[in-house]
């Protein structure tokens, strides 16, 4: 086996000409054929459109059932949200020193690659590839999906087309997967595209959310959830049990509960993908991952006090109206729908299904657009397929990795399994994070001469703060120990791959130069 590349050789893939050159060098060392570049297409505005719109899909009119499930009471459903809102700024800040440090494919990616070697880079951009981007892909595009239904009754599960064995491929599905088509097809048209679309429905997405959250507090006559929620604001009880949380049992139960919350949040990291797309990526990559995330955490924390205005957080699960059904019980646990209902009336299910399906049809392009870019880079390096290593010479974007994308978040969609894949990752996800995170303090150490156009703020405390409680909320996590088990599992299936592609990329070097 060859010896782990190091320095320099580590970094090859961030030597190739970019940005205006044609020819580039290929993983093997060898020259490419001509192909395009990528272009700096992306000011603040898109740029921050990608953080925004890669965040806000559905979970913001979802999760909030099961955070109140798990807590019970209105005081530490705010608590949940607050925290994973201060937590994602927190590690936005971080990122934002290591994306103006290296601007460049792939983000994340290189951030870990270049602290830890490539063994943790693989890893990540094969749990982001195997599930994180493409199992969250096919969940928004399955999510667009079921709003549709709410308009066009034939789109639902029940509907099956083929039935063979135990697999089944219903409406719904078919939906998704022709969505995720769509807009690879769109990304594959090149960065122009996408931006224009990331754009427009992340301005519409924003406009609905914050049009609901204006007409929610507009409609006191109909606050149903105030006063009861007010009169055990930090009762907490879990909800199937009725047993009283205190103490060690309860702070577990927060970093449990915190779960839904933090995967509302996620995404915002995806601008780090793209940052060789992004115009002076030294100051527009820490503005709108500061921005980005901001506004997100600040819309949330306004939907989540509008939902515990019109609706008790305790409910009975076999009521008929929506208060009563409250928000642990919410039908489907589609809270946001039970609240514009109480604000629009009848009406206000097909306005929320409307505002969702705009919410993820921007989240979906967000996704598929910056996903492409970390195996790009992984190709680059060697560790992924390498057709996905090369860019369009007409559109300057790396379609085969795009179409690679598409394909296996279209199998994922079919299959049903991405739900409980993305729960047991969630874990893996915050590993990631705290790795990046610590990356920060690391580089500092062993590379206090490396120019830092942005510096996070408050070092160190910042980091080591979001160190030590997203360390926590990952122990919480051991209160269900199959989701961080099964989430390492997913990690560590990842090393024989890795060493597959090591092989393969020794004996690509080992063979003859024409």
């Amino acid at each position: 086996m060859a010896s782990e590349p190091a320095g320099d050789e580590i970094n090859n893939s961030e030597k190739e000409v970019r940005g205006n050159g044609s020819v580039s060098t290929d993983a093997s060392g060898g020259q490419a054929s001509e192909e395009g570049h990528f272009k700096r297409a992306l000011g603040l505005v898109d740029s921050s459109a990608v953080v925004v719109g890669s965040m806000i899909g559905s979970g913001i009119f979802i999760v909030s059932a099961q955070t109140a499930r798990d807590v019970g009471c209105a005081g530490y459903l705010l608590l949940c949200w607050v925290l994973a809102g201060l937590l994602t700024l927190a590690a936005a800040l971080c990122y934002s020193e290591l994306a103006a440090m290296f601007p460049q494919a792939g983000g994340q990616y290189v951030f870990l690659r270049r602290t830890y070697g490539p063994i943790a880079g693989f890893l990540y951009g094969w749990t982001l590839f195997g599930v994180i981007q493409s199992g969250t892909i096919a969940a928004v595009g399955v999510g667009f999906a079921k709003f549709l239904g709410v308009f066009v009754p034939d789109i639902n599960s029940s509907n099956v087309l083929i039935s063979m064995g135990g697999w089944n491929l219903n409406v719904l599905q078919v939906v998704a997967v022709g969505l995720i088509a769509l807009l690879t097809a769109v990304n594959c048209r090149g960065i122009e595209a996408a931006k224009f679309i990331q754009t427009t429905f992340t301005a519409a997405k924003l406009f609905a959310l914050a049009a609901i959250i204006l007409l929610g507090f507009l409609a006191f006559d109909r606050f149903g959830g105030l006063q009861p929620n007010l009169a055990n604001f930090w009762n907490a009880v879990e909800a199937t049990t009725h047993k009283p949380l205190v103490g060690f049992d309860l702070m577990l139960t927060v970093g449990v509960a915190m779960v839904g919350a933090l995967f509302s949040c996620d995404a915002w990291n995806n601008i780090t993908f793209a940052g060789e797309e992004v115009k002076e990526p030294e100051k527009v990559l820490p503005k709108s991952l500061t921005i980005g995330t901001l506004i997100v955490v600040s819309l949330y924390l306004l939907a989540n006090i509008v939902y515990l205005c019109l609706l008790p957080v305790t409910g009975d699960p076999h009521a008929t109206t929506v208060v009563g059904r409250g928000i642990q019980f919410a039908a489907e646990d589609r809270v946001g729908t039970a609240a514009a209902e109480i604000i629009f009336g009848p009406i206000g299910k097909s306005i929320m299904a409307g505002a969702i399906m705009i919410s993820t049809f921007g989240c979906l392009n967000g996704l598929i657009l910056a996903g492409a870019r970390v195996y790009y880079a992984m190709a680059r390096d060697g560790l992924f397929f390498k057709k996905a290593g090369h860019l369009d010479k007409n559109t300057g974007v790396p379609v085969f990795g795009l179409i690679v994308q598409g394909v296996w978040s279209a199998i994922l969609a079919t299959t049903g399994t991405y739900g409980n894949l993305l729960d047991f990752v969630v874990f893996a996800a915050l590993l990631f994070y705290l790795l990046t995170v610590a990356a920060v303090i690391i580089l500092r150490v062993k590379e206090p001469d490396l120019p830092r156009p942005y510096k996070v703020i408050g070092y160190p405390i910042v980091p080591i703060l979001y160190l030590v409680s997203a360390a926590l909320v990952m122990a919480g996590q051991f209160k269900r120990p199959e989701y961080p088990g099964f989430g390492l599992l997913i990690i560590l299936s990842g090393l024989p791959v890795y060493f597959l592609w090591r092989s393969r990329k020794a004996s690509s070097n080992a063979e003859p130069q024409g």
